[in-house]
């Protein structure tokens, strides 16, 4: 029997994630202070937390956008320890948009869940571009709940398929796992609603919607079959889907290669971008 305290622990996993986030912190910082086409701390809510980072790959505001959701369990960390991931999308042509959302325990899973659909609603009705997401860990979950959602029901201004495409980095999105651990006093799931807020279980639109989970060849069991199950799921009801397996890398060096325009990740998350017109 798989003890899930460990199965999902990750930063016990991986010892060295405080110079990892150190790294992180770092690079994003100069990322920030040399770039020159970002608007940051763009508002889209009422908290302090809901706000957008916009990096811009030239001055002209008219990229495509890729839409990068942190994680951190839905309690930690921030948009800005990930602005460098712009460095590798940029490049290309790309923008990249950075964001942040209110942590467990002041608010639930479900209410991230939508804070991070205002987030989206937000670039589309101030750029008019469809996005792709792009979600690390717990962000991998959140942007998979984007690219499950039937976004006209929503809004008669919004298209159907506002995610058409998603690209999910070591991401949970079978949540009955965690009812157990002891993350749950902050996250607060019971069997109901932790299954409710799975979208390994949602129904999905209509639409030529495509999506790839990646994770780490050192991750733990649990996330390989995390990643496994929702391609399997999801293929399954029509979407396009793949899994890829990331050979050395463990639950936090498996977002590095965004930062580097050169790596299969970046050319990846650039094809998957470019798809969706």
């Amino acid at each position: 029997m798989l003890d899930f305290e460990a199965e999902y622990n990750n930063r016990a996993r991986v010892p060295e994630h405080p110079a990892i986030f150190a790294r992180w912190t770092r690079d994003a910082g100069h990322l920030r202070a040399s770039h020159a086409s970002a608007e940051l701390r763009l508002s889209y809510g009422r908290s302090a937390r809901e706000h957008v980072d916009l990096f811009w790959p030239s001055a002209k505001h008219d990229a495509p956008i890729v839409l990068f959701i942190h994680g951190g369990y839905w309690r930690s960390l921030a948009p800005a320890m990930f602005s460098h991931v712009a460095a590798g999308a940029n490049p290309h042509g790309l923008a990249v948009a950075l964001a942040g959302y209110d942590l467990c325990p002041d608010v639930t899973i479900a209410q991230i869940i939508e804070e991070v659909r205002a987030a989206a609603i937000f670039l589309w009705r101030r750029h008019g571009r469809k996005l792709v997401a792009c979600g690390w860990s717990a962000g991998g979950h959140l942007a998979a709940c984007l690219l499950a959602t039937d976004w006209n029901k929503r809004a008669p201004d919004l298209p159907a398929d506002l995610v058409p495409a998603a690209f999910l980095l070591s991401g949970l999105f079978d949540l009955t796992p965690l009812v157990n651990v002891s993350m749950n006093a902050d996250l607060r799931l019971d069997a109901a609603e932790a299954r409710r807020v799975s979208p390994l279980f949602w129904e999905i639109p209509a639409g030529g919607r495509v999506f790839e989970a990646w994770a780490g060849g050192k991750e733990s069991r649990e996330f390989l079959r995390q990643s496994r199950a929702i391609v399997d799921a999801w293929g399954k009801k029509g979407v396009a889907a793949r899994f890829f397996e990331v050979e050395g890398a463990d639950h936090f060096t498996i977002v590095d290669p965004l930062s580097d325009p050169k790596s299969a990740t970046t050319e990846r998350l650039v094809e998957l971008a470019r798809s969706i017109g």
